[in-house]
């Protein structure tokens, strides 16, 4: 049976300013990422290809950026570069709303704008994993990481709601201010984290270091189906979301609040998922807790289908609430996995390799914009539901998913840094079958 989580009230008060500034940082994002695409679509008459191109320039940074904010993080204190990412974010969010003050916003400039703001979101997902097991003992790891998704899921829960009632209610111009100021309590509560210092790493070519720790995520017998999971999953999930709103605002006739209220149930099912992970995690073997997600994300998307031929608000808002549910048991599991086997020294670099995953989101996004713009998004929802279950397929397939507990790993105190620290150890080399 794997190890009982830690209770949150014996995670470290640094680790309590870091979730807090997680929360404020992931809500800056999904009001943002709310708000973009529905005045996009209902202030500016973007169609289903153009939201599709919109939603691959929100996605894009996870592609091209995650490496060398991996790469950064495993030199850089990972608390300063978190803070510098906000600061770019509430920049970015910040010309958006001069734009919408003085009536100038156009589709393209909200691509260009919100890829910078993105690109300050890839930096805080990278850093933040790899900051988490140098704030917390190892045993704590499966509920610090679940309290982090907490904060990310009350703020997928409130986000899109938010930004929808603003955009909706008073204009686009509040909805920035507020993501503006939410970005900038970010930082501020960063500011706050005394981060332990790490040993100096040699100084050796950055392309060598990036390839070392592709080469031990693709080596590693249970990173290497994750990673291949997370880009099926979020290229079916981007195919999705990019698709929903123009579906949503013309299929079941949803105005700019009622978007932001179906979207904010796939906030509310994350919440639920991760409010109920330290119970699952205790009562279930591991690789199970990993298993759950990618079966909850077909049924989700089947739901979600379904609507095509019964339009109800309802049935989508059950849909997207499935999707977070499920899910977010996969996302605390894989994290406290890739925490518990990587080297301490090469840990930002396989988290960048993870968020590089969410890279798939463009491709997604892009298939979107292809297939919505010639067959419609009904269409796209469909496609959905196919790729979902290749995704499902590939984990349940793999030694992951017959994993009985959390394997033990290197010990995140030391400078593992050499090629032969690419190897998994022998402790996580086979897993635990059931």
């Amino acid at each position: 049976m794997p190890s009982t989580p830690m209770p949150s009230n014996s995670l470290p008060r640094a680790f309590g300013r870091l979730a807090a500034a997680n929360l404020a940082a992931q809500s800056a994002e999904q009001i943002a990422l709310a708000a973009i695409p529905i005045v996009a679509v209902l202030g500016l008459g973007a169609q289903e290809g153009e939201a599709g191109l919109l939603q691959t320039a929100l996605t894009l940074p996870f592609l091209v950026a995650a490496i060398p904010a991996g790469l950064l993080a495993d030199r850089l204190p990972r608390r300063g570069l978190m803070a510098g990412a906000e600061l770019l974010r509430a920049a970015a969010l910040a010309t958006i709303l001069v734009l919408a003050l003085l009536g100038q916003a156009s589709w393209p400039l909200l691509a260009g704008l919100g890829f910078l703001s993105a690109c300050g979101t890839v930096v805080f997902s990278v850093a933040g994993p790899a900051l988490v097991p140098a704030l917390v003992p190892p045993a704590a790891l499966g509920t610090a990481n679940a309290r982090i998704e907490l904060a990310r899921t009350a703020a997928f829960a409130g986000g899109p709601a938010l930004g929808g009632a603003l955009v909706g209610w008073t204009g686009a111009a509040p909805a920035f201010a507020v993501a503006v100021a939410l970005s900038l309590a970010a930082a501020l509560a960063l500011v706050g984290i005394a981060e332990p210092r790490r040993p100096a790493p040699p100084r050796r070519h950055p392309w060598r270091e990036i390839r070392e720790g592709a080469a031990f995520a693709v080596r590693h017998p249970l990173l290497r189906p994750v990673l291949a999971t997370q880009v099926v999953f979020n290229t079916a999930f981007f195919l999705l979301l990019a698709a929903f709103v123009p579906y949503a605002a013309r299929h079941l006739r949803l105005d700019a609040a009622g978007i932001g209220v179906v979207l904010g149930l796939y906030g509310l099912g994350m919440m639920a998922g991760a409010l109920l992970s330290p119970a699952i995690l205790r009562h279930l073997r591991f690789g199970r807790v990993v298993g759950i997600g990618p079966l909850a994300g077909l049924a989700a998307s089947a739901v979600v289908a379904l609507t095509i031929v019964v339009p109800s608000p309802a049935l989508a808002g059950a849909g997207l609430f499935l999707l977070g549910a499920g899910p977010i048991l996969w996302v605390i599991s894989t994290t406290t996995l890739r925490q518990a086997v990587t080297p301490a020294a090469m840990l930002g670099r396989v988290s960048g390799l993870s968020v590089m995953s969410q890279g798939a989101r463009p491709l997604g996004a892009a298939l979107a914009a292809l297939v919505g713009g010639l067959s419609g998004a009904e269409a796209c929802l469909v496609l959905a539901v196919v790729v979902f279950a290749l995704q499902a397929l590939l984990i349940w397939t793999s030694p992951a998913v017959r994993l009985a507990h959390l394997p033990a790993g290197p010990p995140h105190h030391s400078d593992e840094s050499s090629p032969s620290s690419l190897k998994p150890s022998s402790t996580s080399r086979q897993p635990c079958r059931m």
